[in-house]
């Protein structure tokens, strides 16, 4: 059966904008836009009277804001919803704020003139405009009304050194590494808040995102977590008990070893023929080359198989692995290519792998 274009209601205070954005839009087959709002307001009551496959999202609206108008299309009928942010600092806060209230995904609105830097955003905002339309609305309701739980006490140095030493064999531990894409953001903020600060492991995030908002997305990791996170450099070491993201626009490898200590990160722009950059696959079978069964993949939503092949082949070589079920992914892409190809040990919905990770990190 052939799929019907994809209904996209387009909320933006500016007519210009409107008109450019629609224009990109419907210059791809797959999509047409059905209906168009002016503000918040408007927004949420062409959602339930057009009932549109998928919603583009302005944030800085008038009469009501995006923020609010996210809200209460999550409430009153969700559906899958990418917000259309400014690509500065401000914005990508805004962005991670909306992805925390269920908002599947987030296109960078370049400032100035609208028609010429318009075009630079053509294939990311049609693609993922498309990949959105595919979410689960039950999981979107699901990450809308996630609470984020206080953080228990940080315990005495003391405890986390013995901690960190436990976990370590032959040298060097275990470590940790999370490959997403759509719907991620949302979903690892949950995953991250149940581990403890002596978790003793490094921890690797790979999220499908521009560079341009990977140093915020960082910040907000660290805040909802116990352990630190920071957004990885060239020659930066990789410790046990710190979190890092990969950044945006380059592949994660780790590089040189420092005796017990660990390995050194390594950015780059190889290989340039994968397809996402990071790319999951990169820095996990990267990961995996120097740690083998020591290792812990995590796959979580996305669309594509990226990190699927490096899934399989952690699990044959006896590491851990985690996929999530199709029961909490946003889209049900990654993970199921990876199932599909056996290389997932564990299958838990998203509200179960943070303490699956803590177990298997501990173990």
């Amino acid at each position: 059966m052939t799929r019907g274009k994809v209904r996209v209601l387009l909320a933006d205070d500016s007519a210009l904008m409107r008109r450019e954005l629609k224009r990109l839009i419907e210059g791809d087959l797959r999509l047409e836009v059905v209906a168009t709002a002016r503000d918040g307001v408007e927004a949420v009551e062409q959602t339930k009277a057009i009932d549109p496959d998928v919603v583009a999202l302005d944030v800085n609206m008038p009469r009501m804001d995006g923020m609010t108008a996210l809200q209460h299309i999550m409430a009153e009928s969700p559906r899958p919803v990418v917000m259309v942010s400014s690509l500065t600092q401000k914005g990508a806060l805004a962005a991670y704020e909306a992805l925390e209230l269920g908002a599947v995904d987030f296109v960078g609105k370049p400032d100035g003139t609208v028609s010429k830097l318009l075009d630079q955003i053509t294939f990311d905002l049609r693609n993922k405009l498309y990949n959105a339309s595919t979410a689960n609305r039950g999981s979107l309701v699901r990450v809308s009304r996630i609470k984020r739980p206080t953080r228990p006490p940080r315990p005495d140095p003391t405890t986390q050194l013995r901690t960190a030493l436990a976990g370590r064999v032959g040298g060097l531990g275990k470590i940790v590494v999370i490959g997403q894409s759509t719907g991620g953001p949302a979903t690892i903020t949950d995953i991250i808040s149940k581990f403890p600060a002596d978790l003793g492991v490094p921890v690797i995030i790979v999220q499908h995102m521009p560079g341009t908002f990977t140093p915020s997305f960082a910040q907000r990791l660290g805040n909802n977590c116990n352990i630190p996170f920071c957004e990885v450099k060239t020659g930066q070491l990789i410790e046990p008990g710190r979190g890092y993201l990969a950044p945006g626009d380059f592949h994660l490898a780790l590089g040189s070893r420092l005796g017990d200590k660990g390995f050194l990160a390594h950015i780059s722009t190889n290989p340039r023929e994968a397809p996402y950059v990071p790319s999951v696959d990169v820095a996990m079978e990267s990961v995996f080359a120097r740690y083998g069964p020591k290792t812990i993949g995590v796959l979580l939503t996305g669309m594509g198989d990226d990190g699927a092949r490096a899934m399989t082949a952690i699990r044959a070589a006896g590491g851990h692995t985690i996929a999530e079920s199709e029961e909490t992914a946003i889209v049900f892409g990654m993970p199921k290519a990876a199932i599909e190809r056996g290389g997932a040990e564990f299958i838990l919905p998203a509200y179960a792998i943070g303490e699956k990770i803590v177990a298997l990190a501990r173990n």
